[in-house]
């Protein structure tokens, strides 16, 4: 499997040097069916290419078709190089109905190309006819497949409830109805572990096993907090869908928003340092990740509002005023003295602004039933 990783990023990268030689006005790079021409020559010529898979390596080109297109739609950036231990993966087609089987409650089988039946862990329902898969390794050297297949979204509540979600730093996650919750890190042993492993790489010699025994312990660490920051999100969205009818969030940027300060060499940025400390929490905190999902599990119910002045209004007059904001934790509103949560009141003026859109959404009410809002009480959830 790690050869077909090499084959597909090899392949892939040969496709990004082809297209990176075209410049308006010349003519135009092989399309997919050239590309897959002139890969039968070169696994002709190349014993070492030819021992891979032909499935692989053409799907590899596939992915690629499918980058450029994204690219010229202006939905994703320029396809780029790949380098080994990043991003490793294939895909498979034509899935046959005998190559994925179920051994037990836990335990499934897949037959891939070359390599033969691989056992996985059956971690959830796989639908039936799959016509293809993706197998994936981490950086931490974990090995994944996933089944090409669109998953049903939730139910909707039908009780015509609208909530607010305000996204922050400190608290990754805050409804209007008094709810906050925050992402899981990792411990402070294990944060105190990982200060001391990248210490031990600073001193370790390049190329040396001791070097890459440290580079695979950081990736084990950095994994698990991964993987916790993803259940989170996971557990969240889904409690979301199935608790409200509509759910409103701020339409930020977080791609841009989590950019570096630090400039060019002619006109260097400021508070660098501090920029790259925000960024790491805000990604941290699964701002994108929990919309993206949000928006996979209920369709046509995520309203995004604008996020200007959201902190800095008082939900209970509409005063709008920096000096609002006393803290990151706490308003008191200048105007009328109506004091709350920073984050609870900004969540309450996201639903607001989501309950008029879905009353006024082109086409009539978009929720089931008559919108309401959910009672007004402060719980906190520790997450």
């Amino acid at each position: 499997m790690a050869e077909h990783c090499g084959h597909a990023r090899y392949v892939w990268n040969l496709a990004v040097e082809q297209h990176s030689h075209w410049r308006p006005g010349r003519k135009s790079a092989p399309g997919f069916a050239e590309q897959c021409r002139q890969l039968t020559e070169a696994r002709a010529e190349f014993a070492w290419l030819r021992s891979g898979s032909i499935v692989v390596q053409q799907q590899a080109l596939k992915d690629f078709t499918q980058a450029m297109a994204n690219f010229f739609g202006e939905t994703h950036k320029r396809p780029t190089w790949r380098r080994r231990g990043q991003g490793e993966g294939f895909r498979i087609v034509a899935v046959k109905a005998g190559d994925v089987r179920r051994l037990s409650r836990n335990v499934g089988e897949i037959r891939v190309p070359k390599v033969g039946r691989v056992r996985f862990r059956w971690s959830r329902a796989i639908p039936e006819g799959v016509k293809s898969y993706r197998v994936t390794r981490d950086s931490a050297g974990r090995w994944f497949v996933a089944f090409a297949a669109i998953p049903e979204s939730l139910p909707t509540p039908g009780t015509g409830v609208v909530v607010g979600v305000d996204r922050g730093v400190a608290v990754s996650v805050a409804l209007s109805n008094g709810e906050m919750t925050s992402a899981p890190t990792l411990r402070e042993t294990e944060k105190a572990r990982l200060l001391r492993l990248v210490r031990k790489l600073a001193r370790a010699r390049k190329g040396s096993r001791r070097r890459g025994e440290v580079k695979a312990a950081i990736a084990r660490l950095r994994a698990r907090e991964t993987d916790r920051r993803k259940d989170w999100v996971e557990k969240t969205s889904t409690g979301l869908a199935r608790r409200f009818d509509v759910i409103g969030v701020e339409d930020l940027k977080v791609k841009n928003m989590t950019r570096s300060a630090k400039g060019t060499v002619e006109t260097p940025g400021r508070n660098v340092r501090q920029k790259a400390g925000l960024n790491r929490g805000i990604l941290a905190a699964g701002w994108g990740r929990l919309v993206e999902r949000l928006e996979h599990k209920a369709p046509g119910r995520v309203v995004k509002v604008n996020p200007r002045f959201t902190s800095q209004t008082c939900n209970a007059c509409a005063h709008i005023a920096k000096e609002n904001r006393e803290s990151q934790a706490d308003f008191l509103c200048v105007a009328c003295g109506h004091q709350a949560n920073a984050d609870v009141n900004a969540a309450r003026n996201i639903r607001d602004i989501a309950a008029g859109h879905a009353v006024n959404a082109r086409g009539g009410d978009r929720v089931a039933g008559p919108v309401k809002r959910e009672p007004q009480h402060d719980l906190l959830l520790v997450g």
